[in-house]
């Protein structure tokens, strides 16, 4: 019985890395997945994930930025099996890499559970959305051990909502609270208002016969129910964006500090004398970011700020982006800039976009194998090495 189990076992995993190889070779890149989620997906769904505020710069500019970016390797090293593990906040993670916040799975529906399960199976943080469609705790039970909960504040009542979602987020499990503070109010997103689409408004025809013509997105909504922001449902009828109410104060953040007593990281911070501030307060880390490009078109790539926050805050506290990352080469130049994780969300929604939710493995394999191919192209072999390396950077802030 034993080696039928094993024979069996072995051809299954056979199948599945013949199934991964052939992805690699037909998706090699994210933009080829973004090629094909175009395809699949309904244009207004697809477009509210893939845009941004007014004419897009913002990701243009971090995109950009990035590419600018030259590592210089060092040769004659021994860099067979190089390590991608790292340490956050007491936990070790199998890489430097995390999935960002993202609210609502119009991308694909199902996606916040798709992603969780595969960043559990994979070992790195997974950031749980306020605006999601499922809850934090449905989250948490899906990822025990690697579920963070990103949180937007809520006006009113004393914040009587937004505390009791940090009650929600304690009691589940959640490993960090990662309270946002860029959602400083609307943005104006042309490709939203060109598409019609408003997340409080209905559906209209132009919606609806979308749908009816992206059947693979369709039957995945038929499967999931309708897209809620499922955490916020029990507290009130009214859409989302009529009732969060912008940036946290830091009279806020040091409230919800008292109150969390796990890690808590701080998400948009963009200044360093802000990040000085979020740490004074008590925060254990920062994210930087500039919300991927989506609520204000004038703000600077987060690869270029990311140095002069490392330099204010990065002896104290823990220090990591997101914003504009497409490959593993990208996560080795922030980590080179002194990152110690780097963080994405369009990449996994245009996974799952374009192949369901084979699509988060296939994202997650890119990543860690295009990872291990830079450190040792690079010539290092963990992610403490990759601090050390030479970095040109023409774009960096400097800072009086």
């Amino acid at each position: 019985m034993t080696e039928v189990m094993t024979a069996s076992t072995t051809r299954g995993d056979g199948a599945v890395a013949a199934r991964a190889e052939k992805l690699r070779r037909r998706f090699p890149t994210i933009a080829d997945l973004r090629l094909r989620a175009r395809r699949r997906v309904p244009r207004f769904a697809f477009d509210h994930a893939d845009g941004g505020a007014y004419n897009e710069e913002s990701i243009s500019r971090n995109t950009k930025a990035m590419s600018a970016i030259e590592l210089l390797p060092r040769y004659c090293i021994d860099t067979k099996n190089p390590s991608t593990e790292v340490e956050l906040f007491g936990r070790r993670y199998a890489a430097p890499l995390g999935i960002s916040p993202m609210g609502g799975g119009l991308m694909w529906p199902g996606t916040e559970k798709i992603l969780a399960r595969e960043a559990q199976r994979r070992n790195v943080p997974y950031v749980c959305s306020t605006p999601g469609s499922a809850t934090i705790e449905d989250i948490a039970q899906i990822a025990p051990d690697v579920t963070w909960f990103q949180l937007y504040r809520f006006p009113g009542n004393d914040h009587a909502i937004t505390f009791d979602l940090v009650r929600r987020a304690d009691a589940a499990g959640a490993k960090v609270l990662v309270p946002t503070v860029d959602s400083t109010g609307k943005s104006k997103r042309l490709r939203d208002i060109r598409n019609g689409f408003r997340v409080s408004h209905g559906v209209t025809p132009s919606i609806a016969l979308q749908v009816a013509t992206s059947p693979f997105w369709a039957w995945a909504l038929l499967r999931n129910g309708m897209l809620r922001a499922e955490n916020v449902v029990s507290y009130t009828n009214a859409a989302l964006p009529t009732i969060m109410g912008g940036t946290h104060t830091w009279d806020e953040l040091a409230r919800l500090r008292d109150r969390w007593k796990r890690a808590f990281v701080v998400k948009g911070i963009l200044h360093p004398v802000d990040a000085e501030r979020a740490v004074a307060l008590g925060a254990d880390g920062v994210i930087v970011s500039n919300h991927g490009g989506r609520l204000f078109d004038g703000a600077p790539a987060t690869i270029d700020i990311l140095p002069a926050i490392v330099a204010a805050v990065g002896s104290r506290a823990t220090v990591m982006v997101d914003s504009g990352f497409r490959c593993g080469l990208d996560i080795v130049r922030a980590l080179a800039l002194g990152a110690r994780a780097a963080f994405t969300g369009r990449c996994f929604l245009y996974g799952v976009g374009a192949l369901g939710e084979e699509g988060a493995s296939h994202v997650m394999d890119l990543f860690l194998d295009e990872l291990r191919s830079e450190f040792q192209s690079v010539g290092v072999k963990s992610v403490a090495e990759a601090a050390t390396i030479t970095v040109r950077h023409p774009g960096a802030w400097r800072f009086a």
